[in-house]
């Protein structure tokens, strides 16, 4: 019993650091309504727990729909403890051409989720 309870708490212990580990960081700013249109979706909205991803994630609309779990880590600047301690859960819906490689545009919505909008950007973790 005891080498199956050690065999099960080391899967448990290896399946944490896995999802950790696919964790990406960078940096999320917000935009703000109208939502539509959107590259992925024309005049069809998808809501406001959305997001617009750089170029390189973006890849040419193949995140269309793809949904990411975002969650703050720390500040960019002058405003102190931005973070909310909450996840948002958003679908991808747009291109922000404007992005950095480390970075996504959040709707204004999702951003107040997890972070105060007076903040601006924020740094983030983010996976699918």
């Amino acid at each position: 019993m005891g080498l199956v309870c050690r065999a099960l708490f080391l899967i448990a212990i290896v399946a944490c650091l896995t999802s950790v580990a696919h964790a990406i960081t960078g940096q999320a700013t917000f935009y703000t309504p109208p939502y539509v249109p959107s590259s992925c979706y024309g005049f069809q909205g998808r809501g406001t727990m959305i997001v617009a991803l750089n170029g390189g994630l973006f890849a040419n609309k193949g995140a269309c729909s793809r949904r990411y779990r975002v969650r703050c880590t720390g500040g960019t600047n002058a405003v102190p403890h931005p973070c909310t301690g909450k996840t948002v859960d958003v679908t991808v819906v747009d291109l922000c051409p404007g992005c950095a490689g480390d970075q996504i545009d959040l709707s204004q919505e999702a951003f107040a989720i997890i972070a105060n909008p007076d903040a601006g950007k924020v740094n983030i973790q983010y996976d699918e």
